[in-house]
């Protein structure tokens, strides 16, 4: 078994642990409590309240094993590294290409999601320039990004405490609820697949392995503690819209967090919750391309890549390369892209990220492991289900991508063997 890296690092260890809490923060509290709720709702009624719970469990499976496998290997790339580390190249150069294909899917629905909520009739132009203006930022420098992921996550947790404030002096019931197994467990699993899409940002703490401080101790603590608060702040606010309006209304709404805000008892809660929308999807976006550059740039490091995305700029210390060419193929999509299917192949992708994350948790030692081997089993199990009980046009479509990846990788190794 390889042994750890150590923590040296070709880019900068500039983030404490307060920085990475809130990178993480940015990338989860947005796309799941501004849009997911929807069609959560329509799958499982208020049963989405279970699903909730479930996406929360294997979520915390997940950063779970992240948070071992990140303190080992403090490097760019997440389960890139660890897959490749723990269980071998083919394994690694799956996860790696499963990050980047679906976070590239989900920077376009983000994109997507802000176009909307800011400006309807000019949606895609206005998604275009959101994806130019924050890679801009991410090219300043890792710090650049911090800073703007903090002011971010002030605005958008002051128009949820507005909205939660508005729900909760309405008139909440939880007759509004109604049957929370009437949807069966299909339906429920559906529902828990939609919200796991929302809460899959403590990656991004992860990939950032090689410019955090302290990583063995800062990453560990620092997905605990932004998983932690966005579970929090998910069940307050799910919960309360259920009150207020029910899930049928929920359902029915392309804006469901405003659909109960607007039945509670404070006009003004409105506005800013749809502000928080709009400034949500671009928290998600920034940390998104952030982490998606960091993982090329990893995978070009190793030459599983063309390693012209691997260069560093010398000033600003950050990928420049492979993040301007990340945001040159979410501009494409951007123009093309249905925001409902880049949510569910993205989905698929990233829960077969996540899946390969706890499988090679399983490898670790005793001495290695810091929570019993349990969790990793559940993680497996529980991003399979998941997985393939999103739409069946999401799950072949993310398949598809997947195994033309792998198979083109396959090739290339094979000739240079061959030719070797």
């Amino acid at each position: 078994m390889s042994q750890p890296v150590d923590a040296s690092s070709r880019l900068a260890r500039r983030l404490g642990t307060l920085d990475a809490v809130v990178i993480g923060l940015a990338a989860m509290i947005g796309a799941g409590i501004f849009a997911a709720i929807g069609p959560a709702a329509q799958a499982a009624g208020g049963g989405m309240l279970i699903g909730l719970a479930v996406a929360g469990a294997v979520a915390y499976c997940n950063a779970s094993s992240s948070a071992q496998l990140a303190a080992l290997y403090p490097r760019s790339g997440g389960a890139y590294v660890y897959g490749r580390e723990r269980l071998g190249h083919l394994w690694g150069f799956a996860a790696g290409w499963g990050f980047v294909v679906g976070k590239i899917a989900s920077c376009a629905a983000m994109a997507l999601t802000f176009g909307a909520y800011a400006f309807p009739e000019h949606a895609r132009p206005f998604a275009i320039g959101a994806v130019v203006a924050l890679t801009a930022v991410n090219l300043g420098g890792i710090r650049a990004t911090a800073s703007i992921a903090r002011v971010i996550v002030a605005l958008v947790l002051g128009s949820l405490a507005a909205a939660v404030a508005s729900m909760a002096t309405g008139d909440p019931s939880w007759e509004r609820v109604g049957s929370m197994t009437e949807a069966g467990p299909l339906g429920i699993l559906q529902s828990a697949g939609l919200l796991f899409f929302a809460f899959a940002g403590y990656a991004r703490i992860a990939t950032l392995g090689e410019e955090v401080k302290d990583p063995t101790r800062t990453i560990p603590r620092a997905i605990a503690i932004a998983l932690g608060i966005t579970l929090i702040v998910y069940a307050t606010v799910t919960t309360l819209a259920l009150l207020a309006v029910g899930p049928d209304a929920l359902a029915e709404s392309s804006a469901p967090l405003a659909t109960a805000v607007r039945a509670g008892g404070l006009e003004w809660a409105l506005p800013l919750t749809r502000i928080g929308a709009t400034i949500a999807s671009l928290g998600v976006l920034l940390s998104l391309l952030a982490g998606v550059g960091r993982t090329a740039f990893s995978m070009a490091d190793e030459g599983d890549l063309p390693r012209w995305f691997s260069a560093v700029h010398p000033r600003a210390r950050v990928p420049h390369r492979a993040e301007i060419a990340i945001a040159a193929v979410v501009v494409t999509i951007v123009l093309v892209a249905d925001l409902r299917g880049a949510i569910g192949f993205s989905s698929f992708a990233v829960l077969t990220y996540y899946a390969i994350t706890n499988t090679a948790a399983l490898t670790l030692s005793s001495a290695e492991r810091r929570t019993p081997m349990a969790v990793a089993v559940v993680g497996v199990i529980g991003c399979g289900v998941l997985a393939f009980t999103l739409p069946w046009t999401s799950v072949v479509a993310g398949a598809a991508m997947l195994l033309v990846g792998v198979g083109a990788w396959w090739i290339l190794v094979h000739r240079k063997h061959t030719a070797g």
